[in-house]
């Protein structure tokens, strides 16, 4: 379809979205058959986004989910919700039917209100006489609550065909509170016939990469199918943000206009997480990512949005020397001025102890050759460092404190502490960096470790680096003391692979820096 038919079709699904919400008289149990009397929940269900009154619950009905309509009629079909507080449901407190809409590829997002705070709840959806897993979310701690504690773990980057998702297996079985994915959770490429590291068929459809929304939607449907990934959405609320295999490698999104793929991509990300509707693709395909989750006092979490709103690096792109235009905000943006805007309000504001800054790609400057030179990465906050410098002289100015960036994107785990300014080695430590490693991607090859291995001397603030491990990052805060454990798995081409902690790092409370312990 071509770009302008498309967004137009778009700009008309907004109004359609919010309809689906209003409740429905009857039940599911009259909705039409499916074909075959096919399962309708094959992509699982979720929650996310809590606050301290409510959360969304999410599904997808997929009965075929490689087919263009996903085995559904072409008509909006009721859906059954309940929420209880007991995973035998007998304790049920909130229930309704809404529309899932062919529109929307029929996923459903359910926005529950008027809840308790601190609360766990269970959820599950039905179909005529299908009924999906039970799941488990929560609620966040009180607005104005005292500091107390918070367990989330955070992950990026889980290309399907690099391997199985074993760490998602041992993710949920954790005692978390929430869970953090920071992008790359499809890649935009085609799916070999044997499913690569997985060595399992797959369907004929999926040879070519997603370039319009029926192919999107079936690379979602693929990743969503994995039993570890469902199982952990089941287990958790999630925040999700995006990063750029949700599109293209590398992109950067104000570079250019958006076209019909990309608008299709943003999409079907919609369709396919826990999240509200101030979400839904906008008439001219963009979508409203970034968000503030306020744990009590205890912690502020900022989810970034680093692609929709970047300009082209100012200084080239890939791997290539720093120069003054990065240092120009006028010439080039990570954030975008609105959203960086919204960041930097919200670090002035904050009264949590500890402030969370989840973002997509690294901050911590990595130098590629040391005094010989000036090579650094420009998909990342080195090629913006006007936008970076904007942030930590913020931490500075406004006393922020306890500021903590968690990130993913370089399928390698990162230990950083984070300058005022890069360009001023003595300049003091203003933050501390976590940078996770991928779930899957790059599979056991050793890829990074030799890459950036002998960078790591030329970068002191750097204070732990691991290229070839794949896994994830749990945090455990509380008033006094942040916690990280690196949760590895020893490979990625067995689905029973256990995560071990492979290094533990804490942050004193109003002291930045990690301590390895």
């Amino acid at each position: 379809m071509r770009r302008r038919g498309f967004l137009s079709g778009v700009g008309a699904i907004a109004g359609l979205a919010v309809f689906s919400q209003v409740p429905l008289e009857g039940t599911a149990l009259a909705a039409p058959a499916l074909r075959g009397g096919a399962y309708p929940f094959t992509l699982g269900i979720a929650s996310g986004d809590p606050t301290p009154d409510g959360v969304v619950l999410w599904t997808r009905l997929a009965p075929d989910p490689f087919s263009p309509d996903g085995g559904m009629p072409t008509s909006a079909v009721p859906v059954d919700w309940q929420l209880g507080l007991d995973e035998n449901m007998r304790k049920v407190v909130r229930q309704g039917t809404v529309s899932a809409l062919p529109e929307l590829a029929h996923s459903v997002h359910v926005e529950v209100d008027g809840l308790e705070p601190e609360r766990h709840y269970y959820y599950r959806f039905r179909y005529r006489g299908d009924v999906s897993e039970v799941g488990r979310t929560r609620t966040a701690p009180p607005e104005h609550g005292g500091p107390g504690a918070l367990s989330f773990a955070f992950a990026s980057c889980q290309d399907w065909t690099h391997g199985y998702y074993a760490a998602y297996r041992s993710m949920a079985e954790e005692d978390l509170d929430l869970v953090v994915h920071l992008g790359d959770y499809v890649y935009e490429y085609g799916v070999p016939a044997d499913g690569g590291l997985r060595k399992v068929p797959t369907p004929d459809v999926l040879r070519d990469g997603p370039r319009d929304l029926d192919r999107w939607r079936m690379q979602y449907a693929l990743y969503k199918s994995d039993p570890d990934l469902q199982r952990t959405h089941a287990r958790f609320p999630w925040l999700v943000t995006w990063d750029d295999h949700e599109v293209a490698n590398d992109y950067a999104g104000a570079y250019g206009p958006i076209d019909a793929n990309r608008a299709a991509a943003y999409k079907a990300w919609y369709e396919h997480q826990p999240v509200r509707r101030r979400s839904l693709p906008r008439a001219d395909g963009s979508l409203q990512l970034h968000g503030r989750t306020n744990w009590g006092r205890l912690a502020q979490i900022d989810l970034l949005d680093t692609r929709q709103y970047r300009s082209a690096p100012p200084c080239g792109w890939g791997e290539a020397p720093a120069c003054a235009a990065g240092d120009d905000p006028a010439k080039g943006t990570m954030l975008g001025a609105a959203q960086e805007r919204w960041l930097l309000d919200g670090l002035r504001a904050s009264k949590a102890r500890w402030n969370v800054i989840a973002t997509s790609v690294m901050m911590a400057r990595l130098d590629h050759d040391g005094p010989t030179g000036d090579i650094i990465w420009h998909d990342a906050w080195d090629g913006y460092p006007a936008s970076r410098r904007a942030i930590t002289d913020t931490f500075v100015s406004a006393k922020v404190r306890n500021p903590i960036l968690v990130a993913g994107d370089w399928h390698s785990t990162f230990v950083n502490d984070i300058h005022q300014d890069f360009d001023r080695p003595d300049s003091p430590v203003v933050a501390t960096e976590f940078v996770g490693t991928s779930i899957t991607t790059n599979g056991d090859d050793e890829v990074y470790g030799p890459y950036y291995g002998p960078m790591i001397k030329w970068n002191p603030h750097i204070k732990f680096f691991d290229g070839d491990r794949r896994g994830y990052v749990t945090c455990r805060v509380d008033r006094h003391q942040w916690r990280t454990d690196l949760r590895m798995v020893p490979t990625v081409s067995r689905p029973d692979a256990a995560a071990a902690t492979f290094a533990s790092f804490v942050v004193e409370d109003r002291r930045p820096g990690a301590i390895r312990i």
